[in-house]
């Protein structure tokens, strides 16, 4: 490899590295803390209300201030990601005791602006469709590229799917129909009457975050008819996500908004997730099936179908060509400046009372990536319903 390639390589990693950090520092330093292997800080604020915005809930916002709050923290998200920035980059005291986010420094100006521009774009020259955000020019880089580097023109191919992925013909492009492909992953997963008689599920194990190593006290407990608590005991207090049927809660130990609801695609994303733990139920989950054409997994084939639901919920399934079993899900929510993505991989399926379970999984969503390791799994458990709603920090 050459010395230019990896100076590239490395590069690379260091911003991925920094999107994810630093997208958690966008929440996290939003209470007075900077979190990123250590955070120092203050209690979050009160918890944002059902329906309430986000011009009602913080201060001086006003181009996204008719948005809910859980989609305003998911564009906070999209922005530190399309520039590999963190909050301290555009916010007046960020990562100190003493953050300033009412004030206007020239970066969050310039945004403000960036914003109405994105918007006039598409509603201009493309009916108003989301077709251009941050991301399509950004790329990661606060400035971005004008010239096509030649190393770039002959270098290794870098494929980035798109979102809505093309229709493939299945006689014609190396993949089965799409119930062939569901058919297969019921039986892997050990088959209709096994995945019947599971009707709920504790999990336990560890989650550490992207670039750690520190492991944290991680449970899952999900019931059917789809209600699904995750917990992460972190050393700064409880990461929670719950979704009990109607509502669904995040719940974050340093945030600017200590716990909010979700909303619109954000709550059917919870839903999902919740069904994820039980997989006979995923092919009914969603009104329409694409199968797209094939493709490669951490180098493993696998076969592509997208679902999108009545409501529009869009993810893309990535299935094992040789097991069946599932490997990737990808879900979107909708925001006002782009999808905000939601990626969980699967690993190390073994069976437990007749199903296959995957013992490792990665969480990865706008916030960061947890990467969680199950070392324990038992089916058919009593749980009260309670314990799928509104989450409760512990004490400190």
């Amino acid at each position: 490899m050459s010395p230019e390639r990896g100076t590239r390589r490395e590069t690379s990693l260091k911003n991925k590295l920094l999107v994810f950090t630093t997208a958690a520092a966008f929440f996290a330093s939003f209470g007075g803390v900077y979190h990123q292997g250590t955070a120092f800080g203050q209690a979050a604020p009160n918890p944002a209300k059902p329906g309430e915005t986000a011009g009602q809930h913080f201060k001086n916002v006003t181009v996204l201030k008719n948005i809910p709050v859980d989609e305003f923290m998911g564009t906070m998200g999209l922005f530190s990601a399309a520039l590999s920035f963190c909050c301290k980059d555009c916010h007046t005291g960020a990562g100190t005791s003493d953050p300033h986010w009412e004030a206007d420094p020239p970066r969050k100006i310039t945004a403000r602006r960036m914003v109405q521009m994105v918007a006039n774009i598409n509603k201009e020259n493309f009916n108003g469709a989301q077709v251009v955000t941050c991301w399509t020019c950004h790329r990661g880089s606060p400035n971005p590229a004008i010239t096509p580097p030649i190393d770039t023109i002959y270098g290794d191919t870098v494929y980035v799917p798109a979102d809505v992925l093309p229709a493939a013909n299945p006689a014609t492009a190396g993949t089965p129909p799409a119930d062939q492909i569901l058919d297969k992953f019921i039986q892997a997963e050990g088959g209709a009457d096994a995945l019947a008689k599971l009707t709920s599920l504790t999990e336990k194990g560890t989650s550490h975050l992207y670039g750690e190593v520190q492991e944290d006290a991680a449970e899952i407990d999900a019931k059917e008819p789809g209600y699904i608590y995750t917990v992460v005991h972190q050393r700064e207090g409880d990461l929670a996500r719950t979704y009990n049927g109607r509502e669904a809660w995040m719940m974050l130990p340093l945030t600017v908004v200590g716990q909010y609801p979700l909303n619109g695609s954000m709550l059917e994303g919870a839903k999902l997730d919740a069904q994820l733990e039980f997989p006979g139920g995923i092919r009914q989950f969603f009104r329409t099936w694409k199968v797209t054409f094939p493709s490669m997994v951490n180098g493993r084939a696998v076969y592509v179908l997208q679902g999108t639901t009545a409501t529009g919920l869009l993810a893309t399934f990535y299935f094992d060509r040789q097991t069946g079993l599932l490997d990737r899900v990808i879900r979107y929510s909708n925001s006002t400046m782009g999808r905000v993505p939601t990626q969980i991989d699967y690993s190390n399926y073994k069976p437990v009372n007749g199903v296959m379970m995957a013992y490792n999984f990665t969480y990865g969503w706008i916030s960061g990536q947890e990467i969680y390791t199950i070392k324990e799994i038992q089916p058919n458990t009593s749980i009260d319903d309670g314990k799928f709603g509104r989450p409760t920090q512990r004490a400190k």
